[in-house]
């Protein structure tokens, strides 16, 4: 078996005429520019972009299938340079009947059935051009749609308090989906302030595949956080080399693991860092460090606060500790490079060049040959982050946790933890 690096849920920006589709990200975010980071930059062999049901992003493909810059596999997804499979997804605001928000992603394994399925969403989206718009319909009808257009479909960042399945609608998925329902999902995406650990207290989430993706709403964030699937070694057919490239159906097999095909591990940041790990009051200006669940604010006393992750977790969870099921696949603590102190564009350009790719850096380079590229200090972080053994400051609120590595802040970071 060949282990690829695949990030799933990655957004864009702007067209490459410059017409905006996701608002808050990037302007050069664009579907050709992602492709090519994540081919000569990230090393990452399976991008999921989730902004695909745009009319005018689908122009883009277009144009790049039609020059020949991409190639359609026969079993779905997208080549590009004969280095990573774009797999087209669609990312949609649900709305549940008591009003509460969601976020879903679905993908497809080509063009064609991404038009079956914006086909579907015409008269539910008031403007398809743009990311992650509301659709007027609870969730259990768009993974439905998503279904009969061929797709798969995956909750997304299902805990952050703000337009997720649990953070903002329910206290189980089988409210939202119903018993029957729960099969129809493909995988749960964690999102950046949980993790395995956190996710596997609540019951129901036991016979689901868990994925750590970026969210990435820039090209450095591309794969802050990704996962490791498992294809075959060897097979003919796939791209005009024969050669063993990960297809849609891949994707599709790892997440209900069939056919050999897993998702082997996967690597995030430590829940500390998310923007949404502890309750936040705006008005204090505060994360609580408090032992969780912290439901409104331990100085002022109000209840208007940004509940975190962690602590919607405690509040909801079935069991004290996790209890992995045997399928579950580690989950493994990485801080991305941008994120590591002193690692600034001097030093990470010296990396890519030594290396390649972000990949190689963080999962293949020896701490000697890392040594000599940046220095002792530098190289010493990078392993302890490939590690997990970096203290994390928790974030809250919107605000990013941090790496620590000094005494005190250590000492601090240690106490605001699960």
């Amino acid at each position: 078996m060949r282990r690829v690096y695949a990030d799933l849920h990655i957004h864009i920006g702007r067209t490459s005429a410059g017409e905006p589709v996701k608002i808050t990200a990037a302007r050069d975010l664009t579907f050709e520019n992602i492709a090519r980071e994540c081919a000569t930059r990230k090393g990452i062999e399976i991008a999921g972009i989730v902004d695909c049901g745009s009319p005018a992003v689908m122009a883009d493909i277009d144009r790049m299938v039609e020059a020949g810059e991409m190639i359609e596999l026969p079993r779905g997804g997208l080549r590009y340079r004969d280095a990573t499979t774009v797999i087209l997804g669609c990312e949609l605001e649900t709305v549940e009947e008591d009003g509460g928000a969601s976020h879903h992603v679905s993908y497809f394994p080509g063009r064609e059935e991404m038009r079956v399925f914006v086909g579907l969403l015409r008269r539910l989206v008031t403007n398809l051009n743009l990311s992650s718009q509301r659709c007027r319909v609870p969730a259990r009808k768009l993974m439905r749609m998503a279904l009969q257009a061929g797709g798969v479909f995956v909750p997304a960042h299902a805990f952050t308090p703000h337009k997720s399945p649990y953070g903002s609608c329910v206290r189980r998925l089988t409210e939202m989906f119903g018993e029957e329902g729960m099969a129809g999902l493909a995988a749960v995406e964690l999102g950046l302030s949980a993790d395995s650990f956190l996710a596997d207290r609540i019951a129901e989430l036991a016979p689901l595949t868990f994925l750590s993706n970026s969210d990435a709403h820039s090209l450095p964030r591309i794969a802050r956080e990704y996962n490791v699937i498992e294809i075959p070694s060897e097979r003919e057919g796939d791209d005009e080399n024969g050669g063993p490239c990960p297809t849609f159906q891949d994707v599709v097999w790892a997440l209900r693991r069939e056919n050999g095909r897993r998702v082997a591990a996967n690597y995030g940041l430590d829940p500390k860092l998310g923007k949404y790990h502890r309750t936040f009051c705006p008005a204090c200006e505060r994360i609580t460090p408090l032992d969780p669940p912290v439901v409104k604010c331990d100085l002022c006393g109000s209840e208007k606060v940004v509940k975190g992750v962690l602590d919607r977790i405690v509040e909801i969870a079935d069991y004290p500790e996790p209890r992995p099921p045997a399928h579950r696949p580690p989950y493994r603590y990485q801080v991305p490079l941008q994120m590591l102190p002193g690692v600034g564009a001097v030093s990470l350009g010296k990396l890519l060049n030594r290396f390649g790719t972000e990949m190689k850096v963080l999962h293949e380079a020896r701490a000697e040959e890392l040594e000599l590229v940046v220095g002792r200090k530098l190289a010493e972080m990078i392993m302890r982050a490939r590690e997990g053994t970096l203290s994390m400051r928790a974030g809250g609120g919107g605000r990013y946790g941090k790496p620590v590595t000094d005494g005190a802040d250590m000492q601090l970071s240690l106490g605001l933890g699960q």
